[in-house]
């Protein structure tokens, strides 16, 4: 009995072998496969076929067709061009990791490159984008109740670009991009300040309205900040920088705050924000 058991334990060992040399075959004739496919394959047909699959909204294939590209044709005068192709074709497929390794790769290994004001630029694209997901492209998210993390990383990456290429012709957009995200990293500051009212820490509160009025200046957010430390002060009872706040909030803002919070502006932010999926 026990013989027939050790040879029935060897024969499914035996059988489980030959299935991983299936599969291991498998994989290898896989492999083959691709490499016969673009045996006969030049830079200019890997070129073609990537700008056609990234054009069509197949990412993946155009990663592997520029990958494959760059490793049979590492050298030459398209090579930089192949490394800034594999860098937004990651950025398009929604991998902002990948995206930004291989923009910081193309600066390491090109930095006198034409084209190397791109891939600055594309980094606080990357970063701009992060935060945007399917809820954010079809409702009216307030993105400024988020992690500001990689808002502040685009707007480094963005202030980079505008410091080592002035002249860039990236630059405008940047800077457009720029207004927005210290807006939006304003308003985080007033939510914070807001929740460190409801719950009476009113000196924290002060702090980080004080922090929008003195680095955040000329963005949508300070009227609110002022309003904040109005309040702030009062609680505190110290009734003479309560009334300093106001008289400033009053000399600048006399109707009241120029531009509308995201829940004041339409009725489906209002519903948005009563929902609270941001907080």
């Amino acid at each position: 009995m026990r013989l027939i058991l050790i040879k029935f334990l060897f024969i499914c060992c035996l059988g489980l072998s030959l299935q991983g040399c299936e599969t291991l075959k498998s994989l290898g004739t896989s492999d083959s496969e691709t490499e016969d496919e673009y045996a006969d394959w030049n830079a200019e047909k890997f070129r073609n076929q990537a700008k056609t699959a990234l054009d069509n909204g197949n990412y993946d294939k155009a990663i592997k067709l520029y990958e494959a590209l760059e490793s049979r044709y590492p050298f030459g005068d398209e090579s930089a061009q192949t490394q800034l192709d594999i860098a937004y074709a990651y950025y398009k497929n929604a991998d902002p990791e990948a995206a930004i390794a291989a923009a910081d790769r193309f600066i390491k290994i090109n930095p006198r490159s034409s084209s190397v004001d791109y891939a600055y630029y594309l980094k606080g694209l990357v970063n701009y984008n992060r935060g945007i997901g399917f809820i954010d492209r079809f409702l009216p998210t307030d993105t400024s109740q988020r992690d500001p993390g990689t808002a502040r990383d685009a707007y480094d990456n963005f202030s980079e670009l505008l410091r080592r290429f002035p002249n860039s012709k990236y630059v405008a957009d940047a800077q457009l991009r720029m207004i927005a995200l210290k807006n939006n990293l304003a308003m985080h500051e007033v939510h914070v300040a807001r929740f460190y009212m409801k719950r009476k820490a009113y000196v924290a509160a002060i702090n980080r309205a004080s922090t929008v009025v003195d680095k955040y200046q000329r963005t949508p957010a300070v009227p609110y900040a002022l309003q904040i430390m109005q309040e702030a002060y009062t609680k505190l009872e110290l009734p003479d920088l309560a009334k300093d706040t106001a008289r400033v909030y009053e000399l600048n803002y006399p109707n009241g705050p120029p531009v509308p919070e995201h829940k004041d502006a339409t009725l489906s932010h209002k519903v948005w924000d009563f929902i609270g999926l941001e907080k």
